[in-house]
């Protein structure tokens, strides 16, 4: 007489078996009404913020103040362009992305400026799920760049720092050196912990951490000399080496972590250098507002870009 379990026994399930998971490859288009809704509100914040800022932009006497050299606007333009460029180089290198991605980038440097810094990470995350063919998401490639970035710049002003700061306690500006003391312990504190628990933080392989982190010191150094060249292009009557060293040395100081007024102490530095205390405010108050000026001019394109012809956002 046959086991009537054993007749059951193909139609029952294996208890002692691992339930089957199917994995699918995420589908890159799904939810498009979101990324809509999430391109309008950048939009709009930009639109926002360009309202906001132009209260506080005079641009009657920026104008005024702008030197009518072509070499100005050239080195200008390739001072604010490097940092968009720099980062199209690693991309490029890493996922092949087209010329359009400088367009994205830029987009990156404007969103992070004018609205809250990493949401041009985010925009750019969402951009490379679009447009670049990927077989893993690209988030870690977008994380591990943004942190060798702040890395490589902790490396440097650390360098920096080491050189100059028997020269600032020179300069008779009061400089609390307990706080740049604590401001070095942080950055080296930040910069060692990404370093042992990197196999952790970083997902790229070893090679391509090299490439990232060469270009961003390239770009650092270069971001430094063609400040100090324009820098120079405005006050020429100031030698250029001069101009070379103050540039190295606002790098040191906008990157200490801990220091109060870094704008009052680098302009300090600068007038107890170099004298002309009404030439160099003239020229901390020209750059600003430039460089304030062409986000808000670059995010307003942007943003009516975007609303006009939302099936065409970058």
């Amino acid at each position: 007489m046959s086991d009537p379990s054993a007749a059951l026994a193909p139609n029952m399930p294996n208890l002692d078996a691992p339930p089957a998971i199917e994995l699918t490859p995420q589908d890159r288009n799904a939810h498009p009404g979101r990324k809509a809704i999430f391109s309008v509100l950048l939009s709009i914040g930009v639109i926002v913020a360009v309202i906001h800022e132009m209260d506080g932009l005079n641009v009657t006497s920026l104008l005024a103040m702008v030197p009518r050299s072509a070499a100005f606007w050239l080195f200008f333009a390739a001072s604010y362009l490097i940092t968009p460029a720099s980062e199209w180089l690693i991309f490029h290198r890493l996922w092949r992305i087209p010329p359009a991605g400088f367009v994205a980038l830029l987009r990156k440097k404007v969103y992070n400026e004018l609205l809250l810094g990493y949401l041009g990470e985010a925009y750019f995350y969402t951009w490379a799920r679009r447009r670049v063919a990927l077989e893993a998401a690209p988030f870690g490639a977008v994380k591990d760049v943004a942190i060798l970035s702040a890395i490589t710049g902790n490396a440097v002003t650390i360098a920096l720092l080491v050189i100059m700061l028997p020269m600032l306690g020179d300069t008779g500006l009061g400089i609390d050196t307990r706080m740049f003391a604590l401001s070095l312990g942080v950055i080296l504190a930040i910069s060692m912990a990404a370093m042992i628990f990197r196999k952790r933080v970083f997902t790229l392989t070893r090679s391509d951490l090299m490439m990232i982190t060469r270009t961003h010191l390239a770009r650092i150094v270069l971001s430094t000399v063609l400040l100090a060249v324009v820098w120079h292009l405005v006050l020429p009557a100031v030698p250029l080496t001069w101009w070379l060293y103050l540039s190295t040395l606002r790098l040191l100081v906008s990157r200490l972590p801990l220091m109060p007024n870094k704008d009052l102490l680098f302009a300090g530095i600068a007038v107890m250098m170099l004298g002309h205390e009404r030439d160099i405010g003239a020229l901390m108050t020209l750059m600003a507002g430039l460089i304030l000026a062409t986000h808000l001019v670059l995010g307003s394109v942007i943003a009516i870009n975007d609303l006009t012809n939302p099936e065409k956002r970058a």
